[in-house]
């Protein structure tokens, strides 16, 4: 049981970096990147503070339901309710990375 409590306070602790990634995006004054390499969209100037509202609330709605996601966990080593956490995850992730491309990019992009 207390391997489910480590493994769940680790879990917790990795939505909250999601978190502080989504409130850094809310209050960030330049454009903020979504994809790993860097790369930053091209924005119009006068949508740039909505962009970032936009990317921001989508980290921390993503964080919220990776911790909802974590407490399976806490059923221990050998539940079979891990197959939640391990298909949900993957499946937040796909629909963390739809939202952006088909809603925020379109939304927000230079057209």
């Amino acid at each position: 049981m207390t391997e489910g409590i480590i493994a769940f306070v680790i879990w917790i602790m990795v939505s909250l970096v999601f978190v502080v990634i989504g409130i850094y995006d809310l209050r960030a004054k330049e454009v903020v990147g979504f994809w790993s390499n860097g790369k930053r969209p091209e924005i119009a100037q006068e949508n740039i503070k909505a962009y970032n509202r936009a990317v921001g609330k989508l980290w921390i709605g993503f964080a919220l339901v990776f911790m909802l996601l974590g407490f399976p966990l806490l059923a221990g080593d050998d539940s079979p309710l891990i197959v939640i956490t391990l298909l949900g995850s993957l499946l937040a992730i796909v629909v963390l990375m739809a939202v952006y491309v088909l809603v925020i990019e379109k939304k927000y992009g230079k057209k």
